[in-house]
């Protein structure tokens, strides 16, 4: 029965219509690590935004603000990673950068906004940014927590 009332309360709590969602990533067990260490130190606030997790919860996603900055922790290497096009400047929707010492993936998306993966860690982090939201705010806000919850090297 108390298992019920909990599922009752949760169920009453969420909200439909307001709340964003997100595919939860499935990596293995070390990235998976990595990635709930991340979501302890992800800040409150990103780029002004207060944090809202997408549904469904996991500690491999985050959320800020509305429409939704996204975070996806333990992605898949994205292809425009190891593209030579992107990597000699020739590919004008994919560019490599970085800010505050995280090396980042940057891809213009359809609906205008950009999709940045990190780049030089253990693990890839995706950074779904929309259309109209300052990304380089965003990455400098995220660019600490990265830096403590994901080492340096290769994915």
């Amino acid at each position: 029965m108390p298992a019920v009332a909990v599922l009752i309360t949760v169920a009453g709590c969420s909200s439909a219509d307001d709340s964003a969602s997100a595919t939860v990533p499935s990596p293995d067990a070390k990235v998976t690590e990595l990635c709930r260490n991340l979501d302890k130190v992800l800040p409150a606030k990103v780029d002004g935004e207060r944090r809202e997790d997408p549904e469904p919860a996991s500690a491999l996603t985050a959320g800020w603000g509305s429409p939704a900055i996204i975070l996806r922790c333990g992605v898949p290497q994205p292809p425009k990673m190891v593209d030579p096009k992107v990597a000699d400047g020739h590919d004008p929707d994919a560019v490599a950068g970085g800010v505050n010492g995280v090396d980042w993936l940057m891809e213009k998306q359809g609906d205008g906004g950009y999709r940045f993966t990190t780049a030089n860690r253990e693990a890839y982090v995706e950074v779904g940014v929309p259309e109209g939201v300052d990304s380089s705010g965003v990455l400098i806000d995220l660019a600490a927590a990265v830096k403590e919850a994901i080492p340096e090297g290769i994915a």
